[in-house]
This record gives structure tokens, sequence and C-alpha cells, in this order.
């Protein structure tokens, strides 16, 4: 599977006629595989706050699953570690968020995000030994402005 990911990708960038360095896979989990692209020039790869980026994830998925792969497979591809540094970024607001909720008993609302970094937040704090036990989340609104509520037990 990593080679089929690989493979695809780096044709994908190739048509598109994006220039990279190299691309490598990692399973993360079962149904989760990581392919970081290298390049000299990440910024264009990236795009505005991620655009280029998600667009580029979101062909090669449809390229895999038309090429056969179970649409359970999440593939998250990430540029110089742009995503991993995002997902970090909202691992620590998600933390001062669920501190605060704590503090004040109120519940607190994080800004909206994509779906991908609500479920980092959702499994990171019902996981975190500090907040398994003092808050739940939960998602609210619609589409784009879908974001996630902290709320005190």
């Amino acid at each position: 599977m990593d080679l089929v990911i690989k493979e695809t990708l780096e044709k994908l960038l190739e048509v598109l006629k994006l220039s990279f360095v190299g691309v490598k896979v990692v399973k993360e989990d079962e149904n989760a595989y990581c392919a970081q692209i290298e390049t000299e020039n990440s910024s264009l790869l990236i795009g505005w706050h991620g655009e280029t980026l998600a667009a580029l994830q979101h062909l090669l998925k449809c390229l895999l699953w038309k090429g056969g792969l179970d649409s359970k497979v999440q593939v998250i591809v990430d540029v110089d570690h742009y995503k991993r540094r995002q997902e970090e970024s909202v691992i620590r607001l998600a933390e001062r968020k669920a501190e605060m909720a704590i503090q004040s008993q109120k519940e607190v609302l994080l800004p909206p995000m994509s779906s991908y970094f609500r479920r980092k937040v959702h499994l990171y704090l019902a996981s975190a030994q500090q907040y398994k036990d003092a808050v739940i989340t939960e998602s609210t609104g619609q589409g784009e402005d879908r974001q996630i509520k902290i709320i005190p037990k």
C-alpha cells in the first residue's frame, strides 16, 4: 500500500508540474498513512492556509479510491511537516481552552476547523490524563463553521 500511495502521489506531482525532491510514506496505524513530500519550494505546495495542500490530498485520495483503495483508509499529505506543526498548535490551543473550561466551569468554543483537526482534538482531550475525566467535547455548527465545544464535567 505504501508503494501505491508513493507512486500515485509522485505521478500526480509530475503531471501538475510541481517540483519535489522526494516522497516518503509512513503507515501511522492500520487505516492511516502519511505521505510526506520533500521539496525546496514548500510554500507553493502548501498554498494559502494549506488550501493547495488540501486540494492535492483530495486529488490523491480520489485517484487512490478510483484505483481500488478502500475508502476507510485515510491518507494525509504533508509538506515539510506543515500539518504536524498545525496539529501541535491546535492541540496547544485545545489544552489552553480546556483549562479555561475547567477553571471557569463554563463551556468554551474553539474556532472553526477542519474535520481532521476536530478529530485530533476530540481524541486528544478524551485520552489525555489531565482532561479525560474533566471535560467532554462535542462538535457544533455546519460546514466550514463547524467547531468544538469543550464542556466541563
